[in-house]
């Protein structure tokens, strides 16, 4: 049970870390653009940054919640920008565009609990504080599970 939050943020993570680096191509500079970002230029490459950064964060588990909010500031914008499938007129690109949405609001969800919960046992935060197990134990009592023992 102890490594269930280190998969967790990996699986989650892996996502931005990957993605950031497109973020840096004219291709999505000029989609942004095409979308009505303002300074697409500039934005899209800073959200990369963000993205890569929050991403690594949570994957290493260092300033773990800190990661997680940049993750939340990083997918807000870009869904509501990026996914506006509510002006799409296109059926196809509608249902495309209104999935993508869907699954950028799942994951603030996730970015969320981690932002709560924490990194878990397997993580930097939890090497560099040796009182953060104990934080974490408390933090999932109040959440109604059960606090593991190592």
């Amino acid at each position: 049970m102890k490594y269930i939050a280190f998969v967790g943020r990996l699986l989650f993570s892996i996502l931005f870390i990957v993605a950031s680096a497109g973020h840096f191509s004219p291709q999505t500079i000029d989609a942004a653009a095409r979308h009505g970002v303002p300074l697409a230029a500039l934005l899209v490459p800073v959200s990369g940054v963000i993205a890569l950064t929050g991403g690594l964060s949570v994957l290493v588990g260092f300033r773990t919640r800190f990661g997680a909010l940049l993750l939340v500031l990083f997918l807000i914008p870009v869904s509501l920008l990026m996914h506006n499938f509510w002006a799409a007129t296109d059926p196809a690109t509608y249902q495309l565009e209104q999935a993508m949405f869907m699954k950028n609001i799942t994951m603030v969800g996730g970015a969320l609990l981690i932002a709560y919960f924490g990194a878990g046992p397997v993580s930097l935060d939890a090497f560099v504080d040796p009182r953060h197990e104990e934080r974490h134990a408390q933090s999932t009592l109040i959440a109604g599970a059960p606090a593991q023992t190592r």
